[in-house]
């Protein structure tokens, strides 16, 4: 029985979510065994154009690599929210930075979390944006193990900054403990 999970990270290029996603799918792939493909999308305008990333799990070999029904839905640019909120279950989890994000479908069960604002605070480089929504995703779905997360994000991040990516993943985990006890 196929154990498929869909997930996709949203906003303008430059912020982060394509490396986001290639962690995702190289968690799955190489620390949990599990088939895993990633597809980006983006504008000719490198940065500041709409993307976005799409990330498929799957235990069994994936057979169509579209994402069809997206369990998890990340947002961090009002235009990318509104070009690529589609194909979500109705059970989907959206996760939006209200301060980029202000017109929400209330259709989907969405965590508005600050994750720029909060980014530049408390770890004060706001390129670790993804990370934490990284972190955040990881903390509120389960799709991948935090070992798994962890290690591929250490494979991932430049030398020397393995400690500060970190930092910022477990910023998300704190984030979205603090969301699932409802505060």
């Amino acid at each position: 029985m196929s154990n498929r999970y869909e997930a996709r990270f949203s906003a303008v290029g430059g912020q982060g979510v394509l490396l986001a996603g290639q962690v995702l799918a190289s968690a799955g792939q190489k620390y949990e065994g599990r088939y895993s493909i990633q597809t980006p999308t983006y504008t000719a305008q490198v940065r500041g154009g709409p993307t976005k990333v799409d990330v498929i799990l799957d235990d069994e070999p994936i057979m169509y690599p579209e994402t069809t029904a997206i369990n998890f839905f990340l947002s961090l640019a009002q235009g990318s929210y509104n070009a690529f909120l589609h194909d979500l279950r109705s059970d989907a989890i959206v996760v939006v930075d209200p301060n980029l994000v202000t017109k929400i479908n209330p259709k989907y069960k969405t965590y508005q979390v600050p994750v720029i604002e909060i980014t530049k605070a408390k770890i004060g480089k706001m390129i670790m944006s993804a990370v934490m929504a990284l972190g955040i995703m990881i903390e509120l779905t389960g799709a991948v193990s935090k070992e798994a997360i962890e290690k591929a994000l250490i494979d991932a991040a430049p030398k020397g900054t393995e400690e500060l990516n970190l930092k910022a993943l477990h910023l998300g985990y704190e984030e979205a403990t603090r969301l699932k006890q409802g505060g």
